[in-house]
């Protein structure tokens, strides 16, 4: 969500200025490439890049591209070729071993539904979506785009897309439900189209229960990768916005409130870190039966022990499903001392939870990094 709520401020901006725009988006990789489908660059007709398609690489043959797209009005579809060490065409040797197709789409302003319109609606709300965008890497003139944004309060297209939706539902709602992208294949007029559904996740919502100094670092973390920060703390000298002026929101509750002054759904994670041992304890109690996947809390592992110890003595016998969503210590081990780099191992400790990845070291997985992306024939 990060990259796309850049695109959107970006979009607005140009709007402000009067500004052409085209959005280029990676449909398709075969093989390997630094982005994956999904991944999305705005272009503004006075050269302003938003976003990335590619590590650095391809982005400056890409602004050539988009304002051409901008120029004539018109979807394109270009293809790069990273396989190749010999390819000197966009000045280096990429060396990525892969074929990434990018759609460049002009954007209509006048369209109430136009790509960025669409994307603009998932800030909405903190709802799951599912982007439907529809390419042909064999019939170039036959870029239709960005058409399609469905969550489950519904269906947002535009219209001029003339796709019958119906053979995208049982698609749409298999990519919300699983979490996953995939590519679909479509005959359209006796002409193979395919299909980019690529689902969305809101925002993370992280809540720092403490309003401490070592929470300040842990805020500009999560900023850092688009999250939203909600800091809670039952002190009225701590729990300030001027304190935490990235944080989305800063309470100041009892430790009995917390769960009720949060709204708190499968994309809200939280750390315990008031150095408070008994209110910590308490916020645990009202955490357990929420659907968060994520309970961090800080301090030794012999602070946690006490914890289950003393809600067991208090009638709450945590079982083993409940326990695995507690971490404590929390974070990643990469050896952290300070309050920074806490933070850094906490995030990364988040971030590896909630895409279910082990957090070690990539030199010794026996996988690619990225999945491929299936394909519906």
């Amino acid at each position: 969500m990060k990259e796309i709520n850049d695109i959107i401020r970006a979009y607005e901006t140009a709007l402000q200025n009067g500004y052409s725009m085209a959005l280029a988006t990676v449909v398709k990789v075969e093989g390997s490439s630094y982005r994956q489908p999904g991944a999305r660059m705005l272009v503004t007709e006075d050269g302003n890049l938003t976003g990335a398609i590619s590590g650095g690489c391809l982005e400056g043959d890409a602004l050539r591209k988009a304002l051409l797209a901008i120029h004539q009005q018109k979807n394109k579809l270009i293809t790069y070729d990273t396989s190749n060490e010999d390819n000197t065409e966009f000045g280096v040797q990429l060396g990525c071993n892969g074929i990434v197709h990018i759609l460049f789409e002009f954007i209509d302003t006048d369209n109430a539904n136009n790509p960025v319109a669409l994307l603009k609606k998932l800030q909405a709300d903190r709802k799951e979506a599912v982007i439907v965008t529809l390419f042909s890497t064999k019939h170039r003139d036959m870029q239709r785009g960005t058409i399609l944004l469905a969550d489950k309060g519904g269906n947002v297209f535009d219209p001029s897309s003339d796709i019958d939706l119906s053979v995208l539902e049982e698609d749409i709602h298999r990519s919300r439900e699983e979490k996953q992208h995939y590519l679909k294949k479509l005959i359209r007029q006796g002409q193979e189209l395919e299909a980019l559904i690529e689902y969305v996740a809101p925002a993370i919502n992280l809540v720092i229960v403490g309003a401490g100094n070592d929470a300040k670092p842990l805020v500009e973390a999560a900023d850092l990768l688009g999250w939203d920060t909600t800091i809670i703390d039952g002190r009225a000298t701590h729990a300030l916005l001027q304190r935490f002026p990235k944080a989305k929101q800063v309470i100041l509750s009892t430790a009995d409130q917390v769960a009720s002054v949060v709204k708190i759904d499968s994309f809200t994670v939280f750390v315990l870190m008031t150095h408070n041992y008994h209110y910590d304890l308490a916020v645990l109690k009202l955490l357990i039966g929420t659907v968060t996947p994520y309970i961090g809390v800080l301090g030794p592992k012999i602070k946690l022990q006490r914890m289950f110890d003393d809600l067991e003595t208090a009638g709450i016998v945590l079982n083993e499903r409940q326990k695995e969503r507690i971490y404590g210590p929390m974070g990643l081990d990469i050896g952290a001392e300070t309050s920074e780099e806490i933070a850094i191992s906490v995030v990364s400790e988040v971030k590896a939870i909630l895409r279910r990845r082990s957090g070690g070291p990539l030199k010794f997985l026996k996988t690619k990094i990225h999945e491929d992306i299936p394909i519906i024939p």
